[in-house]
């Protein structure tokens, strides 16, 4: 089970912090990924961490912006989002790719499970 939290309204130049608590499964061992689907749009990929955080990966638009981090002790993924802007609004999922090979994949089929999404809205 993934459950994300941590959405909000915030105003343009602003900061949010998602997180990602997982449970039920060794979600230690798998990548894990943070995807947003605003409305009337496909669901894309954000950004991924590797299971040890050694790996990671940014869709380009929020290079520089986002920053995905995890603490396994805690069984907890991280978005740190900084700079937000109208354009980053939308629903953020956490999603687990349980393949367990190390690897960060920015397609959705390629994540097994998902969390509920939380809400992120940027005001101009």
């Amino acid at each position: 089970q993934l459950q994300a939290s941590g959405g909000g309204l915030v105003q343009a130049g602003g900061s949010l912090r998602l997180s990602c608590a997982a449970s039920g499964r060794p979600f230690s061992r798998y990548s894990m990924g943070w995807f947003r689907q605003a409305p009337g749009k496909e669901r894309k990929f954000v950004a991924g961490i590797s299971w040890n955080g050694g790996g990671t990966s940014y869709e380009d638009s929020v290079k520089g912006r986002f920053t995905i981090s995890r603490d396994n002790a805690k069984n907890t993924v991280y978005l740190q989002m900084n700079s937000l802007k109208p354009e980053d609004t939308a629903v953020y999922y956490c999603a687990a790719d349980q393949r367990a090979d190390g690897f960060v994949f920015a397609g959705i089929y390629e994540y097994d499970y998902w969390g509920q999404g939380t809400q992120v809205t940027v005001s101009s």
